[in-house]
């Protein structure tokens, strides 16, 4: 996945949310409930694959994640083990 499809997919999932944000634009407090909706009817994840992103990126952050994409380019790990 090169830094592009990256940019792409941050700005895809941006208007999602600011979708259900509104005027005030505030992600922060949007709940994992609608979070996890928008995900599986807008971006067509599963329910399992909407739940586990949404967690790892609650629970690990840019930092960790970007740093995670990295290394599973590195090792041409495309979709893991667990199958979402």
């Amino acid at each position: 996945m090169d830094a592009n499809h990256v940019d792409i997919l941050v700005e895809e999932y941006r208007t999602i949310l600011l979708e259900v944000a509104g005027a005030s634009g505030d992600m922060h407090d949007l709940s994992d409930d609608i979070i996890e909706e928008k995900l599986k009817t807008v971006a067509e994840w599963t329910p399992q694959g909407a739940a586990a992103v949404l967690m790892l990126a609650r629970h690990y952050g840019t930092f960790v994640l970007s740093n995670a994409l990295a290394l599973a380019e590195a090792l041409e790990i495309e979709d893991g083990d667990c199958h979402i």
